[in-house]
């Protein structure tokens, strides 16, 4: 690719190219050609490795929304990952999607986005994750291109840093409880009936029967939107107010 890539509209479907696997094999081709491709299917263009003594953290998280493992390479990853697995509107989340090939006007570079997503509307978004602080030179630039590739392809791109703490504190501990065995279904339709009404947290547990058998159905239907508690003033407790969401 000897062009920079700083063109706009047909030019830069040709001047941004992406690597990735399709169907267990390697694939290149420019943005033009493969935008079509169904990223959020894709495998990881690269590893997740974790190394001792280093800050960041590499793993893979069951995600609902796939129903199955999505890695991460770091805890702030993983964390933006947990609230994209919560969101209604996601239904499909790839990491490490592709890597993005571009000439900057003196050398090749790439760059490896974080997340593909896609959401119900049938939109694409591209996400990067990457705290405030930790966002160099280098990085600004890499965001850039990749937002002037998402630009072309039209897709949508983000970049997102921490989360509100006690918000991601809150909804952590609710995605212990996001799988389906958590939800059993006389105990929510009476979790259903007693927070008809706001009502504190502890009180509605035991008015629906024994906590131990209540609150792993409470936090599932808390984790999937079904009631609602204010997840970002404090965290969770005995009182914390809770209610049936309204469907609008």
């Amino acid at each position: 690719m000897g062009a920079p890539a700083l063109a706009y509209g047909d030019a830069a479907l040709s001047a941004f190219e992406l690597d990735f696997f399709e169907s267990g094999r390697r694939r290149r081709g420019p943005l033009g050609q493969v935008w079509g491709t169904r990223f959020e299917t894709t495998e990881p263009v690269r590893d997740f490795r974790w190394t001792k003594g280093v800050e960041s953290f590499a793993g893979w998280y069951y995600c609902m929304t796939v129903q199955g493992h999505v890695g991460y390479e770091s805890w702030l990853e993983r964390d933006r990952l947990i609230l994209m697995d919560r969101d209604p509107q996601v239904v499909g989340i790839a990491s490490q999607p592709f890597w993005l090939h571009w000439h900057d006007g003196t050398r090749s570079r790439r760059h490896a986005p974080d997340y593909f997503v896609r959401l119900a509307d049938g939109r694409a978004r591209v996400v990067d994750v990457r705290a405030d602080h930790q966002v160099d030179e280098a990085a600004t630039e890499s965001f850039a291109a990749t937002q002037h590739a998402c630009e072309a392809a039209g897709w949508e791109f983000a970049r997102v840093g921490a989360p509100d703490p006690v918000f991601m504190a809150n909804v952590r501990w609710l995605a212990r409880y996001r799988r389906r065995r958590c939800l059993r279904w006389p105990v929510a339709a009476r979790l259903l009936d007693v927070f008809e009404e706001p009502l504190p947290l502890l009180d509605g547990v035991l008015e629906a029967g024994d906590r131990l058998e209540v609150l792993p159905v409470l936090f599932h239907l808390l984790w999937s939107g079904v009631l609602a508690a204010d997840l970002r003033r404090e965290l969770l407790h005995d009182d914390s107010l809770v209610w049936k969401e309204r469907v609008r």
